[in-house]
């Protein structure tokens, strides 16, 4: 028999602030209402939306690891209300209004439950700086520019020097800057999430579903244990893809980050007096990601590697790392004695044409997936907006979420294998000069 794939990353979380407490792991034989595979962003809401509509529903999410070391966890910590490609025809701009609405949606939502909660995740309405490191990629900023007028969205448009005085760094030839993003530590936030679902949601850890055979009560395999249920929810991104029936739509790519030690008063004197940011390239594959902390701490998300099963070798990371460094250095000459803390990686689910995976996949088992690298607040509200339309709830935003389409086929490997490849070289050369 074949088993799914585990998803495994080699390295540690560094947004973790100290080792949380495990749950315990599924032994012996369960039964649920719906089984939810995965304690992700989309995992946990979807489980507290249908606690919501209905108390008495046994809902029991099981996770390869935990909540604190998912893949939403590892992620940058943006909660973005906008789009990061907005495109320039009428029927791009109207799915990226129709995403800001989803987003916008998704970070309210979080907002009331970290408020009502009193979860601790450094929450911040900071914006986000959109920036450009070659004078080439005018074109790129000027198109992102025009849409946002299009959108009737506030934005700052911020030449070399004034970025400089913002960020530290005259590495940027010039820069979009738009209020509405939130900064947050992912992994505090996911861990708040998790420990605060409602009494009728069991959370296992370290119970990774090893297959899952589908009927009329479907059965899914763990190592010391089987959970059934007659409905289950795919929270596992493109990750573990033996487990979802029908075609695959989707595929997962790792990503890489560093987080550098507290800068000390003396390292801090040599840059300007600056309140806490973050920053996306105009280049995603080859440009960084950056945040400075409110704890004065540095954060660089650089490189991107295929992970179709889910695996991140040690090799891997230490790869990252030097190329992180290297990058660093380059953009804070001043700091090259600041140390890398921190290494880690996270993977992320990729479509073919930018669409989410979403809905019912067959029968009884749905899915929120395809996230595209925009995690925090779209995968929040694809949770939730998934249980409305399980449970046949009336909501406006389904609509919405439907509206953006269906991801396209993809081939199997090594075809898709070659294709990722080859795009993520193209990108790299094409985005050589952004970092």
């Amino acid at each position: 028999m074949k088993y799914a794939s585990i998803p495994f990353n080699q390295n540690h979380n560094g947004w973790l602030r100290e080792t949380p407490a495990s749950r315990p792991a599924l032994r012996g034989d369960c039964e649920a209402d719906w089984a939810i595979v995965g304690a992700g962003f989309a995992g946990l809401a979807f489980a507290r939306r249908l606690a919501s509509h209905n108390p008495n529903l046994k809902i029991v999410v099981v996770d390869a690891a935990s909540a604190a070391e998912s893949s939403s966890a590892r992620n940058s910590g943006f909660a973005i209300g906008l789009p990061h490609n907005i495109g320039s025809s009428t029927a791009e701009l109207k799915k990226a209004q129709d995403y800001r609405s989803l987003l916008q949606a998704g970070i309210d939502e979080l907002k009331t439950i970290v408020t009502d909660r009193g979860i601790d995740c450094e929450w911040e309405k900071a914006g986000k700086y959109h920036c450009q490191a070659d004078a080439r990629s005018e074109s790129v900023l000027q198109e992102y520019r025009d849409n946002l007028e299009l959108m009737d969205e506030a934005y700052e448009v911020l030449d070399r020097e004034t970025l400089s005085q913002k960020l530290g760094t005259h590495f940027y030839h010039k820069g979009i800057y738009t209020p509405g993003a939130v900064l947050l530590n992912p992994a505090s936030l996911a861990i708040g999430l998790a420990a605060t679902l409602p009494e009728n949601v069991t959370l296992y850890d370290m119970t990774p579903v090893m297959a899952i055979h589908y009927g009329k009560i479907n059965r899914l395999v763990t190592p010391f244990g089987t959970l059934c249920a007659p409905k289950v929810m795919l929270a596992t991104a493109a990750l573990s893809r033996e487990l979802a029936p029908g075609i695959s739509k989707q595929a997962a790519m790792a990503t890489f980050a560093s987080l550098t030690a507290p800068l000390t008063d003396e390292q801090r004197q040599r840059l300007p007096i600056m309140k806490s940011w973050g920053l996306t390239p105009v280049n995603a594959i080859a440009g960084a990601t950056l945040r400075y902390t409110a704890d004065r701490r540095i954060l660089i998300r650089q490189h991107v590697v295929p992970a179709l099963h889910g695996r991140v070798t040690a090799t891997q990371t230490y790869a990252a790392t030097r190329l992180h460094r290297a990058t660093f250095n380059k953009i804070f000459p001043q700091l090259t004695d600041v140390s890398l803390t921190h290494s880690w990686s996270g993977t992320i689910s990729v479509t073919r044409n930018g669409a989410p995976v979403w809905g019912a996949l067959s029968g009884a088992v749905y899915t929120a997936s395809g996230c595209n690298g925009a995690g925090i607040s779209k995968q929040t509200i694809a949770g939730s907006l998934l249980a409305d339309y399980a449970l046949g709830y009336d909501n406006p935003l389904t609509a919405t979420m439907l509206a953006l389409g269906e991801a396209n086929y993809l081939p199997p490997s090594p075809l898709l294998d070659a294709a990722i490849a080859g795009s993520l070289l193209k990108e790299r050369w094409l985005g050589r000069k952004e970092a």
